[in-house]
């Protein structure tokens, strides 16, 4: 596999993965409901790390998709 190849497939894995998490979040908040408090500030249970954990994936997201075109989000 070539390394872009191997960048377009690490891409596509954390779109599959971010696109999981957000059926997960909308099935929680269907079930529950979700208060802001509840995205801001949840320290246990599906929230306390979705934020964090959906924004670093995000934002690989963006750093694969410029190394692959070889250009820089700066």
């Amino acid at each position: 596999m070539s390394d872009i190849a191997a960048l377009k497939k690490e891409k596509q894995d954390l779109i599959d993965k971010m696109l999981e998490m957000q059926k997960q979040f909308i099935d929680h908040e269907h079930e529950h409901g979700v208060t802001g408090k509840d995205y801001w500030a949840s320290d246990e249970g599906l929230l306390a790390t979705y934020r964090q954990e959906y924004l670093e994936m995000a934002n690989r997201v963006v750093d694969l998709a410029h190394e692959i075109v070889g250009s820089s989000r700066l």
